[in-house]
């Protein structure tokens, strides 16, 4: 995990073990989560925005219900192994080539996020690694959590402010981000380039 050259937050790149999982091919979509919460939307397969992390939790809930198998959000650790897809230490899902270098890239994402799967998936078969909008996840968020991360499984700290995230999303100047780079915000939030996907154990 992490990047050498990448953000202070990003260091000390380390090697983490983790348990087999499972992660949703494509974020949430308005679609799925109004079987969940009822509200009006124009597009069924847009990503759902403006959840907080709250809500986000709560839907893993009633979707472990309705599927009867526990599902919850990735960790931070899950999240950029998935992203990865199998590539070691590459900066983005499909390796070193710069984001601008991605398909129509100066013409996507220009008012808002796109439907999910737009573009490819990684080497894992996901969709919107690193892109489209901002992804929560279960971690609290700890910049310094690396210099003292366990090496198996590790479920970032055990309290904090602030959730992690991961991704990058249509409102910023650059629209993709690296695997390794980290952000987060108050679980309170909600923000129109905010939104999710799933994950569930072996």
């Amino acid at each position: 995990m992490g990047q050498e050259n990448g953000r202070d937050e990003e260091r000390p790149v380390h090697r983490v073990t983790l348990a087999p999982f499972l992660l949703c091919r494509f974020q949430v979509t308005n679609a799925h989560f109004a079987e969940f919460r009822k509200f009006a939307y124009e597009c069924a397969t847009l990503p759902v925005t403006s959840v907080s992390w709250f809500d986000a939790v709560e839907f893993c809930r009633w979707l472990s219900a309705e599927w009867d198998m526990p599902v919850r959000l990735p960790t931070e650790a899950e999240w950029e192994f998935a992203a990865r897809g199998g590539q070691e230490q590459k900066l983005y899902p499909w390796g070193d080539a710069e984001y601008s270098a991605r398909v129509d890239y100066a013409t996507r994402w220009l008012h808002g996020p796109e439907p999910v799967a737009t573009a490819e998936p990684n080497g894992y078969g996901l969709f919107d690694m690193c892109e489209n909008v901002h992804e929560w996840c279960s971690d609290w968020y700890d910049a310094g959590y690396y210099a003292v991360s366990p090496v198996e499984n590790p479920p970032g700290p055990e309290h904090g402010t602030r959730r992690s995230s991961r991704g990058g999303a249509w409102r910023h100047h650059i629209k993709v981000s690296r695997c390794a780079a980290r952000s987060s915000i108050p679980p309170e939030f909600q923000y129109a380039d905010y939104g999710f996907r799933v994950a569930a154990d072996v």
